[in-house]
């Protein structure tokens, strides 16, 4: 009668322990069913579930398996498990997995136990969790601001979804984290695009508000930018209204804004990484399209579409060229590139900040707040405000030591 039996070794890591383990198992003729191994600071854990055909061919394995362990230097248990406890495990393939990430500038055991109770209350089983950050310096060693990660992944069906993700929020919001809730699909490992909107976004201004600056109208112009971005005017008539004021300002005004343009934290570094990792990028901005195109030069960007200014005798007349760039229009935009691209809406990553990003936010598989408006974090289903624009790569999976490439 077969046995199935789990064995768990821990000890010291070195080259080859796993090699010399599965030669022992090997020589037995047993089938392997699951196995995992990890290694924490060189120690080792590693777990195999093997079938063994009958009691006494488990019992001369399990003697050679202990006489191999002890001459490694590992520690190993062993555990039988019944055929309905296997056959229970087996049925729950099935179940839906997903992916909590947890951001933020140094992560803290308070962090790990605060999104783990939120996970268990949801009836959610935590299979893995892995660090995808780099290795941690020790308190004071660090220069800069630091940036940590790490990746629950969970099965099962959430309880009450919408309260686990309200949950999440509130927790991120009292301990300046980031949490993304996203379930764990094909689409998720194969995003293809990446549209951002420019201002506040890809780069830390409102560039409208530096014209108007510019212009002697700041503080008139300003005042209208923020009501818009909060989602208290339509963006349409507030952006005329903002452009108008404009009126009469040299066009030779735009190239110096542009080249004093400051890219926001982990700009360059996501771009550059997309791009080396084979993404389409395109920029879907309510702002103007000469900063847009200037930022595509400077960083290699696919797309671009923004509004025009008007110039005539190289002065801004106060209006715009064609269809004005707001919300609706990004997320018809998304849309056409996706379709041009041959990829599906699953396959395409939204980042932006205002109210206005909100419709393309809504479409794409991945629609991303980036250090956003409290109404745009609390709609958009995934939300950076601690991290720089770079930690998206985290919510793709990718761990800082597969970054080399877009250094």
């Amino acid at each position: 009668m077969r046995e199935i039996i789990l064995m768990s070794f821990a000890g010291p890591d070195r080259p080859s322990l796993s090699a010399s383990l599965m030669q022992v198992l090997a020589s037995h003729s047993v089938n392997i069913l699951d196995v995992g191994q990890a290694v924490i600071h060189d120690q080792l854990s590693l777990g195999v579930v093997v079938e063994s055909p009958s009691p006494m061919e488990s019992a001369l394995l399990m003697k050679a398996v202990l006489f191999r362990a002890h001459d490694l230097g590992l520690q190993v248990r062993f555990t039988p498990i019944t055929t309905d406890s296997y056959h229970h495990w087996v049925g729950g393939q099935g179940k839906s997995r997903y992916i909590v990430t947890l951001l933020a500038r140094k992560i803290t055991a308070e962090h790990l136990a605060e999104v783990s109770r939120i996970v268990a209350e949801n009836g959610l089983n935590i299979d893995g969790l892995a660090r995808l950050s780099g290795r941690v310096m020790l308190e004071g060693e660090q220069s800069g601001p630091g940036k940590a990660c790490v990746e629950f992944s969970v099965r099962g069906e959430p309880s009450h979804i919408n309260q686990m993700r309200a949950d999440f929020l509130r927790l991120a919001n009292e301990l300046s984290v980031d949490i993304a809730f996203q379930r764990d699909d094909a689409y998720r490992r194969n995003r293809r695009i990446v549209c951002f909107d420019m201002d506040s976004t890809l780069i830390e201004h409102e560039v409208i508000d530096e014209l108007a600056k510019a212009a002697g109208v700041g503080e008139q112009v300003a005042a209208i930018t923020e009501r818009a971005m909060l989602g208290e005017l339509d963006f349409k008539q507030s952006f005329e209204a903002r452009v108008a004021l404009l009126q009469g300002l040299n066009a030779s005004v735009l190239a110096e804004i542009a080249v004093r343009l400051k890219l926001s934290e982990g700009a360059e570094h996501l771009v550059r990484t997309l791009k080396a990792l084979g993404y389409k990028t395109a920029i879907l901005s309510g702002g103007f399209t000469y900063f847009g195109q200037y930022l595509q030069g400077k960083l290699g960007i696919d797309y671009v579409y923004a509004n025009d200014l008007e110039i005539v005798d190289g002065k801004v007349t106060g209006r715009v060229v064609g269809q004005v760039v707001d919300g609706q229009r990004k997320a018809e935009l998304l849309r056409e590139i996706a379709n041009r691209e041959g990829v599906r809406l699953e396959q395409v990553i939204a980042v932006g900040d205002g109210a206005n990003d909100l419709p393309m936010l809504s479409i794409a598989g991945l629609g991303i707040a980036f250090r956003a408006k409290p109404l745009v974090r609390q709609n958009a289903r995934q939300a950076i405000s601690t991290l720089g624009l770079d930690g998206i790569l985290y919510l793709l999976g990718v761990r800082d030591r597969d970054l080399e490439i877009g250094r």
